[in-house]
């Protein structure tokens, strides 16, 4: 183990930018498909890697949503969901924040609490065993209505003790964010926090919209947003927060490549940048491994790691005491100034 990888391993990390069905490995879907008496379109493991090479989103998406298909039981949920915390208390990791799609699963006959009941399970149970929190976040997915948003919201009423926000995800482009303007009001109202993808595929007035029509508190990507000099003045005036996924944007051509990757220029702006792995089992790494690849490709210094690391617990939603806990688990070896972009 290298130097600066022991570093990153130590660091006390938090994830705001991970979708439980993006972290289901070709092994736990083909063992979760025998559990279930199914029979998948590939003869093997590595056949269903090697199937992992996407031109753009919906390529990725297509698949997603079939290896979906394995997850039927609250066993099933709660496995996928422990595979991944365990992985991420590996990782360093002290709080994570994570999305689910439950229209993917309600269209295939699966109760909703089904689904919160598993991942539930996982998350009290890593909380309990491995001083690792977390929370749901439910998210809509945006190239359905707005009525089928709605009618999920109802279903999410009853949980409002387990889900602490709600989302937008999925195909991004020809969707955009005020298509969801009502029922996002609604869940404000219900007392839901918000967030959204935007500026991912779709330009920068979809992240405007999440702003000022959806009324988000992050921004999930946000990339396209540097191509808007107002709004990137109002992201570092608000102090925004964008949950930034390397190497999810390489995977699916966002970036050709990592060089490339705004998060520097983001930085250098006074931007809220936080790293996130997004769908890791899909897009080669972990949250460790996200920040590895733009370490090497942008030429971070630990401070400006340990800066971003700091951020994804401020972006959290975590309650102003734990916040305080949090920036009390890092080593004082930065000033109170922003690294790499103070003053």
């Amino acid at each position: 183990m290298s130097e600066l990888s022991g570093f990153i391993d130590r660091l006390p990390k938090s994830e705001l930018h991970i979708h439980v069905e993006g972290t289901l490995e070709p092994e736990l879907m083909f063992e979760l498909a025998r559990r279930n008496g199914m029979a998948l379109p590939y003869p093997s493991v590595e056949a269903l890697r090697q199937a992992y090479r996407f031109t753009r989103l919906q390529d990725f998406l297509d698949l997603y949503y079939q290896g979906t298909s394995v997850l039927l039981s609250e066993l099933d949920f709660h496995d996928l969901a422990a595979a991944y915390l365990a992985k991420a208390h590996c990782q360093g990791l002290r709080h994570v924040e994570m999305f689910f799609d439950p229209q993917a699963h309600l269209s295939r006959g699966v109760a909703f609490a089904t689904v919160v009941d598993g991942l539930q399970r996982a998350l009290d149970e890593a909380r309990r065993n491995l001083g690792l929190s977390g929370m749901l976040i439910m998210c809509f997915l945006r190239h359905l209505d707005e009525t089928d948003a709605q009618a999920t919201l109802d279903l999410a009423l009853p949980y409002k003790d387990r889900i602490v926000g709600v989302g937008l995800d999925s195909s991004e482009l020809g969707h955009p964010p005020r298509k969801f303007a009502r029922v996002f009001a609604r869940a404000r109202e219900a007392g839901f926090r918000l967030v959204a993808h935007a500026g991912e595929e779709g330009p920068p007035e979809y992240v405007w919209e999440a702003i000022e029509v959806l009324g988000v508190e992050r921004v999930d990507h946000g990339n396209r947003a540097m191509e808007d000099q107002a709004l990137v003045a109002r992201l570092a005036r608000d102090r925004l927060p964008l949950t930034l996924c390397p190497l999810s944007n390489l995977r699916l051509h966002v970036i050709e490549e990592m060089g490339a990757h705004p998060l520097k220029r983001m930085l250098e702006r006074g931007l809220m940048v936080t790293l996130n792995s997004d769908d890791p089992a899909y897009f080669g790494g972990y949250l460790n491994e996200n920040y590895a690849e733009v370490q090497r490709a942008l030429g971070l210094d630990r401070a400006e790691m340990e800066w971003i690391a700091r951020q994804g617990f401020e972006a959290s939603f975590l309650a102003p005491r734990e916040k305080n806990a949090a920036r009390d688990s890092f080593n004082p070896s930065l000033s109170s100034g922003q690294a790499g972009a103070q003053n």
